[in-house]
């Protein structure tokens, strides 16, 4: 797919670049900082879409005319976010919160150009098996989960061994709804 500008992927995610590269997308790293802040008054279904759009203006003005591609991940239960767990302590405690239930994750996305902006968010639902105390610190303890939402990665040993079912986008889990994407991409921006 030829896009009518250079994509800039606006994340470090290293989960987001291997996405867009496994779909064959030619783009770039870039980013600068944004505090992941939102009103208390936000929906939690709208948090992610929120962040995602926040990211976009701020990588809007440092990148110009590209194409700018922004997302953000987040793990819901009982009406509340799970974040990015500290530590060990805070994974554990998450991870048993999630054990036996299910939960959703929503990952919001932004991509804009200088002429035209659109915004997004995607839900999976995901439902973990009840995990032992043994198997939630050996994953803790052995893939130090500290950068995921909700303390863990699908496609790391507890979601092979943890989850029962999804249902939605597996790549949404992981942290791009890939398919949504390429076709923004394809029918607003090429």
């Amino acid at each position: 797919m030829k896009l009518s500008n250079k994509l800039i992927l606006a994340s470090g995610s290293p989960r987001r670049k291997q996405l867009l590269q496994d779909a064959g997308l030619d783009f770039e790293v870039k980013t600068v900082q944004f505090d992941e802040v939102f009103p208390e008054e936000i929906p939690t279904e709208k948090v992610a879409e929120y962040l995602a759009m926040g990211k976009n203006e701020v990588h809007r003005q440092a990148f110009g005319d590209e194409i700018i591609l922004t997302a953000d991940t987040v793990v819901i239960f009982s009406d509340t976010i799970l974040g990015k767990p500290a530590d060990d302590k805070e994974a554990i405690r998450t991870l048993k919160l999630l054990s036996g239930k299910v939960h959703e994750v929503v990952t919001g996305v932004c991509i804009s150009s200088s002429e035209i902006q659109k915004s997004f968010s995607i839900t999976t639902k995901v439902n973990f098996r009840d995990l032992s105390k043994e198997e939630i610190e050996f994953y803790v303890e052995n893939f130090k989960p500290f950068d995921k939402a909700g303390s863990y990665a699908i496609q790391e040993w507890i979601g092979l061994v943890g989850i029962d079912w999804i249902e939605g986008s597996y790549y949404n889990v992981v942290g791009l709804p890939v398919n949504e994407v390429y076709m923004v991409l394809k029918e607003q921006f090429s």
